[in-house]
């Protein structure tokens, strides 16, 4: 019985599009404020200073400055330092 079933052969095909996930600014760039740093499912990554999280948990800059990446009680954290 170790054969599939007669009819269709179209159970495959499907294909879910690309989500362009993953991190778009590294730490050490510079940012303006409205540029996205970060696309993610879930907070993988928490915001910091002078970043906010949209509504699809993306990480976005609110002011210019450079990304910097910490760790904080077994957290990471993305912030943007503002030249000051």
């Amino acid at each position: 019985m170790g054969r599939s079933k007669g009819g269709s052969g179209a159970k495959n095909g499907r294909d879910s599009n690309p989500k362009s996930l993953g991190v778009k600014v590294y730490g050490g760039q510079t940012v303006s404020a409205g540029s996205i740093i970060i696309r993610q499912r879930g907070t993988k990554i928490f915001a910091g200073d002078n970043v906010a999280m949209g509504g699809d948990n993306t990480l976005f800059a609110t002011a210019d400055g450079v990304v910097e990446f910490k760790e904080r009680n077994n957290r990471k954290y993305v912030a943007v330092k503002v030249n000051a």
